[in-house]
């Protein structure tokens, strides 16, 4: 009997629930099977493809190298037999499962809003998880599966990953409106120099540090900014802004509706874009063409 003869549809599912779960127990409750049964799939896996493909670990199981390239074609092929099997008219209102995104704190404020409420409206049975940015794991994320599409800056992006631009955006320098720096502004627009020296506050949601995302924007001009607040989130930043006389540089589209202050600048920092990219596995799968359609593209 040839490998290809004992190969079946289910011993490919479970091996792509072991991928995305690394998780014995967890697969099986994703898959309605018994442990024993997931067991003895991953037991015939192992004999097929002559490898041991996951190694056990404290409480679930590690992918061999093999594995991990190997989930790319076994995704693959999974995408193709449901491509087989679906009817010719993809029909939003009957399309069920999860679907996982993630996003930037920003796009979580700006993006997804809208796009959710599409979601619930025109895919009921679709469930949605959202979860933060991760830039060091995006790629092993999206490679296993674990994420579906990720709305972020191209530059976080791997160059081999399909892009769709959303929209330009660029930042703004802003202070509270009851601050001691917004009063000041009020008489005598502040240079560059002396935007530097204000105390500041950024948000470094992938890395806990004060480099903040303009900060070579202003090394152009041979200045170092006062950073003294990192925050994990620019959501949080115009709270900080309200009980301390700082300064912050956020997304335009951020501040609509705060009790905030726009400060002048002499020059301002480059605009920037925001794009939805997604595992090039996904590009003839209709829930992940349908769902980039609804986002919002400028």
């Amino acid at each position: 009997m040839s490998k290809l003869d004992r190969l079946d549809i289910k011993q490919l599912r479970v091996f792509q629930a072991l991928i995305r779960e690394e998780n014995a127990s967890k697969a099986a409750h994703q898959l309605g099977l018994t442990q024993q049964a997931v067991s003895e799939h991953l037991k015939k896996l192992r004999d097929v493809f002559d490898d041991r493909l996951f190694v056990r670990k404290t409480n679930g199981f590690v992918p061999t190298p093999f594995a991990k390239e190997l989930s790319l074609g076994v995704d693959k092929l999974l995408i193709d037999f449901k491509l087989l099997l679906a009817p010719n008219i993809f029909s939003p209102e009957k399309t069920s499962g999860t679907f996982v995104i993630s996003a930037t704190d920003y796009a979580q404020q700006i993006v997804l809003p809208a796009l959710i409420a599409k979601l619930r409206k025109q895919a009921p049975k679709l469930k949605l998880i959202v979860r933060d940015f991760e830039i060091d794991k995006l790629h092993e994320l999206m490679v296993s599966g674990k994420v579906n599409l990720a709305i972020a800056c191209p530059e976080h992006i791997p160059d081999s990953y399909p892009m769709a631009k959303l929209f330009e955006e660029h930042h703004v320098c802003v202070a509270s409106a009851s601050s001691t720096i917004s009063q000041t502004i009020s008489q005598t627009a502040p240079t560059l120099a002396e935007i530097a020296c204000y105390p500041t506050i950024i948000a470094s949601p992938s890395r806990p540090n004060f480099k903040g995302s303009i900060d070579d924007w202003f090394s152009q001009f041979g200045l170092k900014r006062n950073i003294v607040v990192s925050a994990p989130c620019f959501s949080i930043v115009p709270m900080y802004l309200e009980t301390t006389d700082s300064i912050a540089f956020l997304p335009s589209r951020a501040i609509k509706g705060l009790d905030i202050v726009t400060i002048p600048l002499e020059q301002s920092p480059d605009s920037f874009d925001v794009i939805a990219a997604w595992h090039p596995r996904y590009n003839d799968d209709p829930l992940q063409k349908w769902i980039i359609s609804l986002l919002e593209v400028e």
